[in-house]
């Protein structure tokens, strides 16, 4: 078959303002295994440019495919985008199969197949295997009832498969790289880089995760292999910036040891950069020098928060406490530390506002980033925010750079002043500046300056965009905008109960 990855532009300006682009893993991931069985695979970074609808539809035409993949990492805030443009690719090149993957399709499958005709299939979680076993059904026009992990539509509506079986060996599948030119791809402030995984998925129980259940259990790559294709991506391909899409690839502290180790062995000068948890920093205390020596240089610790009652509430699994030595051991070993702050898990206040940048002032973190709390029907904290009101319906903008919860204490602007007063005294304070300016270690400072002009760009977006976006005065409550709770389906390659099944009967 003739199959098109498509990765359609992002609206978020995290997206759009830097020069930088990182290529489409997801995609890539799906490729490889595809080529491997004899299709003829073409890919559409609709990124770069960002490309108009228009110019993505004809080179899709030109490609004349048989099947069109849809995937995008955004998920939730990429959904419109995906929608118009496989709408639009179904008009042009008639008989085209449209298939869909990722976080958002997953679970919103039974709403996707509903109201957008022109989806073929859905594959729902991992789609290394589940993609070559439709498109295998569909080139000789089998039944796709037989394979798992998908959703489709027939004469009597929605149905599903039962779930796919969790990948063990992630070293069974490899990634198409031969799809894109390498030297498109930069990170960094222009350093060529690739987006990779050592593992998926994450043990801890983070109530607010739209991530966690999608890959239903951790795993990890051979930690030697995988140093292996990483040295191999920077000698043969001028790889500089590996950036890290694990949720927590640091869960076993022996394979990431064995990992940095054989890295070290490689002797390929790389920039590590990724997210993990504050408690695996500070349990790997005695080893952060292979950290180091292997080439990290930032790591974003997801804290979300200071106050000890929300962390209990989202069910973080961490304490200040941590937090606070998490970024104290990282600055001793030559490791910046990137914080995050979540705006809105309860209708703060502006005193509440205030002790959290007291606290984050105290925890001394080299970066921040201000997010907005999203809450996603898969996950348990949509049950907890299911009655509070939505203030902002465009669904391009759920991107948790956008506040779309009503708080009753403070009116939109004066969270955005919060949100936007909490960043400047954290980015501009005598100390930050300094290590801006004056850091000894010359990368540490590239990256520092990099990541503040990036926040230079962006600032003036996000008021503009602020002042120019319409919001809800008295919008619905997030279940009546979004539906009812999905969180029994959160692990989406685990058996669950969903609407319609593929074996039951048609009364069920």
């Amino acid at each position: 078959m003739r199959i098109l990855l498509i990765n359609v532009p992002h609206p978020a300006i995290g997206s759009r303002i830097p020069d930088d682009h990182l290529p489409p893993l997801g995609l890539l991931s799906i490729g490889g295994p595809l080529i491997d069985d004899g299709h003829d695979v073409g890919l559409i970074d609709a990124e770069f440019g960002p490309m108009p609808v228009e110019a993505i539809v004809a080179e899709a035409s030109r490609f004349a495919p048989d099947a069109v993949l849809f995937g995008h990492s955004g998920s939730t805030s990429g959904h419109p985008v995906i929608a118009e443009v496989a709408q639009a690719i179904v008009k042009a090149v008639p008989g085209v199969r449209i298939v869909y993957g990722g976080v958002f399709p997953t679970y919103h499958w039974r709403d996707i197949l509903r109201e957008e005709r022109y989806v073929t299939a859905i594959v729902r979680g991992e789609g290394e295997e589940t993609a070559r076993r439709l498109m295998r059904a569909l080139e000789a026009g089998e039944d796709l009832s037989i394979i798992n992990g998908i959703a489709f539509r027939d004469d009597y509506g929605p149905r599903v498969t039962p779930p796919a079986p969790v990948i063990r060996d992630l070293d069974a599948y490899r990634i198409g790289w031969e799809l894109i030119d390498h030297a498109r791809y930069s990170y960094w402030g222009g350093l060529r880089a690739v987006v990779v995984q050592f593992s998926r998925g994450c043990p801890h129980l983070c109530n607010y995760c739209g991530q966690r259940g999608f890959w239903t259990r951790w795993r990890h790559r051979d930690p030697v292999r995988f140093a292996k294709e990483l040295a191999r991506l920077h000698r043969e391909h001028g790889v500089k910036v590996i950036n890290f899409a694990d949720e927590n690839p640091t869960v076993s502290k022996k394979a990431w040891r064995t990992f940095l180790e054989a890295l070290i062995a490689e002797d390929v000068d790389l920039i590590l950069v990724g997210s993990t948890r504050a408690d695996d920093i500070v349990r790997d205390a005695d080893i952060l020098h292979l950290y180091k020596k292997a080439g990290w240089q930032r790591f974003l610790l997801g804290m979300e928060n200071t106050d000890e009652k929300t962390l209990e509430l989202i069910r973080k699994g961490a304490t200040t406490t941590i937090d606070r030595e998490a970024i104290r051991l990282m600055r001793r070993h030559g490791i910046l530390s990137m914080a995050t702050w979540v705006v809105g898990f309860e209708e703060e206040t502006d005193r509440d506002h205030w002790r959290g940048l007291r606290q984050l002032l105290s925890y001394d973190p080299d970066q921040i980033q201000m997010l907005y709390v999203t809450p996603h029907r898969w996950t348990p904290y949509f049950r907890l925010a299911a009655e509070r009101r939505v203030i902002q319906t465009d669904r391009r903008l759920w991107d948790y750079k956008h506040q779309v919860l009503a708080t009753r204490h403070m009116p939109p602007w004066r969270v955005l002043l919060w949100f936007k007063f909490t960043e400047m005294v954290l980015q501009c304070r005598p100390k930050a500046l300094l290590r801006v300016l004056l850091h000894r270690d010359a990368g540490l400072r590239h990256a520092m300056r990099w990541y503040t002009q990036m926040g230079r760009r962006v600032w003036p977006h996000e008021i503009l965009g602020f002042l120019r976006d319409k919001r809800l005065t008295h919008g619905p409550t997030v279940q009546e905008f979004w539906g009812a709770p999905q969180d029994m389906e959160e692990e989406s390659m685990s058996s669950h109960r969903p609407e319609r099944r593929v074996g039951t009967s048609r009364a069920a």
